[in-house]
């Protein structure tokens, strides 16, 4: 993927605009010139061409693309469509940018290949220059392609057990502390929303915890959806809205990865990870539309829609995380489909209970040049939400669900503690450079730039790289995720 020499075989990649195209053909020699308008190269972004020497071999490649464009995504396209060999990105970067070309370039290079035989064959490397943190680059690839895996690996082999045998790992990787609370016990320690969402399934549900970091560090609790599939329970969903719902569990993939970022990077952070593990399935004790379940919170919901299980689940641990008094609580979830029509598929849209965590957050996309958006915690809306026999309902009208769904989760959350949501795809619909069609990580480089801009770096001038050994975490082997009770519920 990477290489760390430059050598008489190493090839050059020029960037080049549209608008500076035509002074690269003119410094360039006839046969480059000819080569590359017979190639009809026009410098669009995302647009390369190969040119090759005299002896007919490779011998530099042009690749288009657009300054004002995060450089993330300007090379990810070429470790699928390059030649083996070793490369280096010609001209002079910044450190950053270098950084970005990299961490891109490892990106290109992801294939979701668990259950299929793959070639294996030599892969095209790029230079890392000495300038660049490797270990932040290995960092942010490794815990993307978790993100990814977890989230593309098939429902039969990613149940709640699946999840708690690999966090488990994780935790024992970076000497953090683990806990499990599973079947009735979710009863007996008073998380009784997790359990009736789960309790239909064979596989038994549980609460996930994650603790790792000193205590006198300031506490950052992530939360994470982890419906490991959702057939929608009793207001059971279409086929065509069941296909992809592997990916149910996305925000407990994304509080994964940023975990294993944030500890792979060692920051100075006392870190707790949640993550409420179910099975939204449907059987003889399956909730009912109707009925009026309990919340550890001791507010009580009646069930509109059994479809709206992701935020009776996250209420109990959102509920558990506030009793930390954390210094900022961030949850992840595929929450609804209304914010993908409020932002499409691309954009995480997120809501927060605090001014300074939004402004924070709109100022952490500009500098990891990823974007999320903010949408607002309407408070009329709650009005949406009321039950004529409980505290609460699950869920309102057709209109502003995105909205409504977070005013939901507010409810569990005190207004004393700083708070984001975000409603996020998980899934890309299309193909793009370093973006297969897939599971994927939104909203996870915004969400670490706010971490070590206000917990690492708040007291200094300028951000510093931070160093680490770092610690190697291959993608998911789903052979490896083998249940440790064998599925069966408690």
């Amino acid at each position: 993927m990477y290489t760390y020499e430059v050598t008489e075989q190493t090839l050059a990649i020029h960037l080049v605009t549209e608008q500076d195209l035509p002074a690269l053909l003119a410094a360039e020699s006839a046969f480059v010139r000819n080569w590359l308008e017979n190639n009809r190269f026009a410098g669009r972004p995302g647009e390369y061409c190969v040119v090759p020497n005299e002896q007919g071999h490779p011998g530099q490649v042009v690749v288009g693309y657009r300054p004002e464009e995060c450089m993330l995504w300007a090379l990810a396209d070429l470790p699928g469509c390059l030649p083996a060999g070793d490369y280096k990105l010609a001209g002079d970067y910044s450190e950053q940018v270098l950084s970005e070309v990299a961490i891109g370039w490892g990106l290109g290079h992801y294939r979701f290949e668990q259950f299929h035989k793959s070639s294996h064959a030599p892969e095209p490397c790029l230079l890392l220059p000495a300038e660049v943190d490797q270990a932040r680059v290995d960092a942010v690839v490794d815990s993307f392609t978790l993100v990814r895996n977890l989230i593309n690996t098939p429902a039969n082999h990613m149940m709640p057990q699946d999840l708690e045998a690999l966090m488990y790992r994780m935790a024992e990787m970076h000497d953090a502390e683990f806990l499990a609370i599973s079947g009735e016990a979710l009863l007996t320690e008073n998380f009784p929303a997790i359990h009736a969402v789960g309790r239909a399934s064979a596989h038994a549900p549980r609460l996930l915890e994650l603790n790792w970091g000193d205590e006198e560090d300031p506490l950052v609790t992530l939360v994470g959806k982890g419906v490991c599939f959702d057939t929608g329970g009793l207001d059971i969903k279409p086929s065509a809205g069941m296909r992809l719902m592997k990916k149910d569990m996305g925000g407990a993939a994304h509080v994964l990865g940023l975990a294993n970022l944030i500890m792979q990077l060692e920051l100075p952070i006392s870190l707790q990870v949640l993550i409420p593990a179910v099975d939204n399935a449907i059987s003889g004790d399956a909730y009912r539309p109707g009925d009026v379940l309990n919340t550890r919170l001791a507010k009580t919901v009646e069930i509109h829609n059994t479809d709206a299980e992701g935020r009776l689940v996250l209420a109990d641990a959102l509920t558990y995380a506030a009793e930390f008094d954390p210094d900022v609580i961030i949850d992840f979830a595929t929450l609804t489909g209304a914010a993908r029509v409020a932002m499409g598929t691309e954009i995480p849209a997120f809501f927060c209970n605090d001014e300074s965590l939004t402004q924070q957050l709109h100022e952490a996309s500009v500098a990891s040049n990823e974007l999320i958006w903010n949408l607002p915690l309407h408070a009329p809306y709650l009005e949406k939400l009321t039950s004529k026999v409980a505290d609460i309902q699950n869920c309102g009208d057709a209109y502003g669900g995105a909205i409504t769904a977070a005013l939901f989760l507010n409810e569990f959350v005190p207004s004393h503690i700083p708070w984001a949501h975000f409603d996020v795809m998980a899934w890309n619909l299309r193909a793009r450079p370093g973006r297969p069609v897939g599971g994927e990580a939104m909203g996870l480089l915004a969400v670490m730039e706010y971490i070590e801009a206000q917990f690492v770096h708040a007291d200094e001038g300028e951000p510093e790289d931070v160093e680490s050994e770092g610690v190697e975490l291959e993608g998911v082997e789903p052979e490896n995720l083998a249940p440790e009770d064998g599925g069966q519920a408690a």
